[in-house]
């Protein structure tokens, strides 16, 4: 059998590389190295893991300029992968990436943070005209945890609303600049909430291939099942062109995410569906994938040990999130009863948006527990 299934909905192909994404092509299966851009080797080997794994596309995450001779190294040695650069918060390193990878993917949410004096509109003309002049494809990459402020504003209280209209924007500003070869993702860290935004945008452009993904899905097997359960009723509706799998894993498991996004396709394309009817209804630990953003190797150990403490929570409707860096973690803990964000040395440890401390690695599990008990003890005393 095939590995991959064709999406039935009838987007426009994107070229990306050598490989075309919707028009009817097969599902593209992709996934990102967790590996520090800069060491060169091993972000070489893992981009050839995952390639091997059967990642059609593989993504590197750069910020900062004195990644960019790594890039260039990096190109040289996977000449038969093609590679997708994440821009991060510094789109402005975009003309100096793109003569080295086949896509860019920007934040909307992020674009508000550097040269304040420019607007939206300025910006997003300038990547295009980067993408036009190298050959180059673009993802427009909304996420639960940065929307752009003025949608935040503009839909108080429906950050689905805002996530939706948000990327459907920046659709308008492409079809303004005339630039076709262009993907979006609406990404979530609940899989309710992927389903809902997914289908709303592919109603809104049904002309625009998507890009699935569960953000922040954690640690296996709950990481796995929670993709499950958003991947599975939206490719079987014809939604979702390529996916990408994000699970909390050392790096010698990376390409474990390719392996369940070939899985997931497979078991859709067959008729192969789960049911875990009491999913969802107690502990939820959301952690984010490990990517070259984390800024300490023990983030994925703190996120196994994080789980471990709290098994004994199990019953209770309580959201843990644990965050690897200060890309993702200081927003997208927020919504969370208990976050902890990693930095290099410490790990900021919150309750929702208001935060408790910084704490060593080390030291932030008793605290935690501490914390969680105190919560446990709210909510049976609200029982």
């Amino acid at each position: 059998m095939d590995r991959q299934a064709a999406s039935n909905r009838n987007t426009r192909a994107v070229q990306i590389g050598a490989l075309k994404v919707g028009g009817g092509n097969p599902v593209v299966v992709q996934s990102m190295c967790a590996t520090r851009t800069i060491d060169i080797d091993q972000t070489v080997a893992q981009a050839h893991q995952l390639a091997d794994a059967g990642a059609g596309i593989v993504r590197i995450a750069m910020d900062s300029d004195k990644e960019i001779p790594a890039i260039k190294e990096i190109r040289a040695q996977t000449k038969g992968i093609t590679l997708s650069v994440d821009l991060q918060e510094n789109y402005r390193i975009a003309d100096r990436v793109a003569p080295y990878v086949d896509k860019i993917r920007y934040n909307p949410g992020h674009l508000h943070h550097i040269e304040k004096s420019k607007t939206i509109e300025q910006k997003v003309k300038w990547i295009v005209e980067v993408a036009r002049e190298n050959n180059l494809a673009i993802r427009i990459g909304v996420n639960c945890g940065s929307v752009a402020p003025a949608f935040l504003e503009r839909y108080p209280g429906d950050q689905l609303g805002a996530i939706v209209e948000s990327a459907a924007y920046h659709c308008d500003l492409m079809d303004e600049l005339g630039f076709t070869r262009f993907v979006v993702s609406l990404k979530d860290s609940e899989p309710q909430k992927v389903i809902d935004a997914n289908r709303r945008f592919a109603e809104r452009r049904p002309d625009v291939p998507i890009h699935l993904g569960v953000t922040e899905a954690g640690l296996p097997p709950d990481g796995i099942i929670k993709t499950r359960i958003a991947f599975e009723k939206l490719l079987a509706q014809g939604i979702g062109e390529t996916i990408r799998v994000s699970l909390t894993l050392p790096n010698e498991r990376k390409h474990e995410e390719v392996v369940v996004g070939h899985k997931i396709i497979d078991d859709v394309r067959s008729g192969r569906f789960i049911s875990v009817p009491e999913f969802g209804k107690g502990l939820n630990i959301i952690s984010c994938p490990s990517c070259s953003r984390v800024e300490n190797e023990r983030f994925v150990e703190l996120a196994q040990q994080v789980k471990v403490l709290s098994e004994y929570a199990a019953k209770y409707r309580i959201t843990i999130a644990v965050m690897g860096c200060r890309v993702n973690g200081p927003g997208e803990t927020d919504d969370a009863d208990l976050g902890l964000w990693c930095g290099p040395t410490t790990v900021n440890l919150k309750k929702k948006d208001k935060k408790i401390g910084f704490f060593t690695y080390d030291d932030v599990l008793p605290r935690l527990k501490i914390e969680l008990d105190k919560l446990i003890a709210l909510r049976a005393a609200a029982n």
